[in-house]
């Protein structure tokens, strides 16, 4: 019979892979213009608001529990004006994800209750808080990374209605 902290591990691991599934589904499609063109006045492209994912991942799990020394710059992730190659983008954001899912899985029973501290993070005070936390916050730009990719491909196509 499984244990809570072996099951937290495991069902972390599965949701952030379901996450990189779903970022994936959505910005696939797009080519490097698109990744990068916001056809809207406000919010950003999915080119942005995958740096921004690498970059929290990165920050509150890499550096904060992983310790892997990554220095965030935040700012940056929204207003890169390089527009870095689609590819580079995503292997980046997919050693990311790796990183959690091993950071997850070297996680021992009490170390999900361990203190934690972030920048721009005080409700998060240990480490199960964290996860939970960040994963919120994945799923939610997948939903906008869904409403960016639907409207920069109408021209192509309709797409399936199901996320």
């Amino acid at each position: 019979m499984p244990d809570l902290p072996s099951t937290i591990s495991s069902d972390f691991a599965s949701y952030y892979k379901h996450i990189a599934e779903h970022v994936h589904k959505w910005v696939d499609p797009l080519t490097q213009e698109q990744f990068w063109r916001n056809p809207f006045s406000f919010g950003n492209s999915a080119g942005h608001l995958i740096l921004h994912l690498t970059g929290n991942l990165n920050y509150y799990i890499g550096a904060r529990v992983a310790q892997t020394g990554y220095v965030r710059h935040r700012d940056r992730e929204f207003t890169e004006p390089e527009r870095p190659d689609k590819a580079k983008v995503m292997s980046a954001f997919d050693q990311t994800i790796a990183m959690v899912v091993a950071t997850i899985q070297k996680q021992q029973a009490g170390d999900w209750l361990v203190p934690y501290s972030g920048e721009r993070e005080p409700e998060a005070a240990e480490r199960f808080m964290i996860f939970l936390r960040c994963a919120g916050h994945a799923y939610h730009h997948v939903g906008q990374l869904i409403f960016l990719s639907r409207e920069l491909t109408k021209a192509s196509g309709p797409r399936s209605a199901s996320a």
